[in-house]
């Protein structure tokens, strides 16, 4: 079944649930009109289906290979990068001064989602492009804005990031590429880096690489890095892709999924580079990328629990086995199956709903500069991020299940979504990291933004109790058990303690959100209908899982080491 790209959900998510309205009141975005923003969903929609998803299982079938030193890219990417650029996808939430379309945040996530929706192995490179094209916004000298926005934006150029190398994983700090001084401006980059996504194409002028490296004066540890631009190809004094720069893929990972993104092994010796930011900064200037990257990782869990529900629906929708409750219909009447579709769908919606509240927190920061939205935005990235993508994994496996015997079939694709999609759940920070960072430097103020949102979705459900009180009363007790853990979790001191139980409560803080959004909905609907229909399954079969992952947050970490290693190996 063709890609469909869920227009409708996003317009009805941005009127009634996440206010996009708020967005477009401001100076900074008062062209994202409802009129403007339908036409952008629409035309991003129409891309995504009739160009971007044609790519998904070719290039599934014929993935990105190395070649004499080469990247030889799956055929029909160049043309289906080339729609994306023309249109100007790339720079959609860029500044306009840049060549940007200057859109709101949550706008550009909606449109990320349906591309990936489609073929997420392709709309990986433009998602690293936009995360570095706001790094530079924010960290780089006038003189590289000038010379590398424009082409970035433009997508004649395209953009990685450069962190992880084979001794450091997650260990940032624990990198070994060396930056030296040439004495004119630049540095030379020598070190190797692991999982570069999108590392070089057979498509694109050139690919513009963001290192991390550490300067001679460097500090031992994140402080001590700092971060450049190391173009494949240096730039001439008219701008243009000159002299090659002394770097080089050395392979190609063979992976499990997302085989058209040839994600490689880099070499870089003595390459030239042009420091971005301040020098031992550059963990800050990253994280400006990251930050943006693990957004929209969620939006890519998103879009292919979107792409795997759609799939397995209109498999069930057309294959007949046994008598059903409703006669000799489908396998859409099992009760069983009922209920897996139902949970996908679900799931999605109210993943869709925290990823574009977190899109809206972003904007209205960057258009208000209060501080309020700024703490939002980061307290909503890490639970965006973790539910998206355990939302496509989950959805994924789910759809593979629809389908029974012929899910583990290759040519039926549905294989290919739980293959492409486990890896969001690890890059941009596993979600494991991600929770960590929700219940450590997210609530270092004492946990203020999250009891704020406590005291929103308890204030929500209790002015709606009169008319919705099943759904209402579920959704303000689950808060209440909410904000009953989280007061518990900042009175652990020791942070291993926190740490312990941090998956499960990220686990139950997205639960309790996603019920939010699901009330919300049914109140914009009136309570009758299929969004209100679905929000009750949600409300009643699956917010109840809240309370179980909660008990294990605040189990401590005390049983998780009384049991040895030696324990464990026996």
């Amino acid at each position: 079944m063709p890609y469909r790209a869920p227009v409708s959900d996003f317009r009805f998510l941005f009127d009634h649930v996440v206010g996009l309205d708020q967005v477009a009141a401001t100076d900074l975005f008062a062209e994202a009109t409802p009129d403007m923003v339908e036409a952008i969903l629409n035309e991003a929609g129409r891309l995504s289906s009739e160009v971007l998803d044609p790519l998904q299982r070719a290039g599934d079938l014929n993935p990105a290979v190395l070649e004499n030193g080469k990247v030889r890219c799956s055929p029909g990417f160049a043309e289906g990068y080339r729609a994306i650029a023309e249109g100007g996808w790339i720079g959609i939430s860029a500044r306009p001064e840049s060549g940007g379309m200057g859109l709101p945040m949550a706008v550009t996530t909606a449109v990320n989602e349906m591309m990936a929706g489609a073929c997420l192995a392709m709309q990986l490179n433009p998602l690293m492009s936009q995360g570095q094209i706001e790094a530079l916004e924010h960290h780089a000298s006038d003189e590289i804005k000038a010379l590398y926005l424009p082409k970035l934006i433009s997508g004649e150029w395209h953009g990685t990031m450069n962190l992880t190398e084979p001794q450091a994983g997650s260990d940032v700090g624990a990198l070994r590429s060396k930056a030296v001084p040439n004495g004119d401006g630049t540095y030379a980059i020598t070190g190797t880096k692991i999982f570069i996504s999108w590392a070089d194409t057979d498509f694109i002028a050139n690919t513009c690489h963001l290192v991390l490296a550490r300067l001679p004066d460097g500090v031992r540890g994140t402080k001590g890095i700092s971060l450049f631009m190391v173009p494949k190809l240096i730039p001439d004094e008219n701008g243009n892709p000159g002299q090659a720069n002394n770097l080089k893929v050395v392979s190609l990972e063979h992976k499990m999924g997302l085989h058209a993104s040839p994600t490689a092994v880099m070499e870089y010796e003595g390459a030239t580079g042009w420091l971005v930011g301040e020098p031992h900064q550059g963990m800050k200037a990253m994280f400006t990328m990251m930050n943006n990257a693990r957004l929209g990782v969620g939006v890519q869990g998103l879009g292919a629990a979107e792409g795997a529900y759609q799939h397995a629906l209109a498999y069930a929708l057309e294959r007949k086995q046994g008598r059903t409750p409703l006669g000799d219909g489908t396998i859409a009447d099992h009760a069983d199956v009922r209920r897996m579709l139902l949970t996908m769908k679900s799931e999605i919606h109210a993943a869709r709903a925290i990823t574009l509240a977190c899109g809206v927190a972003i904007d209205m920061a960057n258009a208000t500069a209060q501080a309020d939205w700024k703490t939002r935005a980061a307290f909503l990235t890490p639970i965006a991020k973790a539910y998206g993508t355990d939302t496509g994994t989950k959805v994924a496996n789910l759809g593979l299940q629809v389908h029974g015997g012929m899910g583990y079939i290759e040519e039926t694709g549905a294989a290919q979504y739980v293959r492409d999609v486990r890896v969001t759940e690890i890059y941009e920070g596993t979600n494991g990291i991600q929770s960590m960072d929700l219940v450590a430097r997210k609530m270092v103020d004492g946990g203020e933004m999250a009891f704020r949102l406590i005291d929103e979705i308890e204030g929500a459900a209790e002015a709606v109790r009169g008319d919705f009180p099943d759904m209402a009363g579920a959704v303000w007790d689950a808060a209440e058990t909410l904000r009953e853990a989280t007061e518990w979790l900042v009175s652990q001191d020791d942070m291993n303690e926190r740490f312990a139980g941090a998956v499960p409560y990220q686990k139950a803080f997205a639960r309790v959100l996603g019920a939010h959004f699901h009330l919300k909905s049914a109140v914009a609907e009136g309570g009758a209908g299929p969004r209100s229909e679905l929000a009750r399954f949600y409300i009643s079969r699956l917010l109840p899982e809240h309370a179980a992952m909660l008990i294990h947050a605040k189990a401590g970490a005390k049983g998780l080491y009384s049991i040895s290693v030696d324990d464990l190996s026996a």
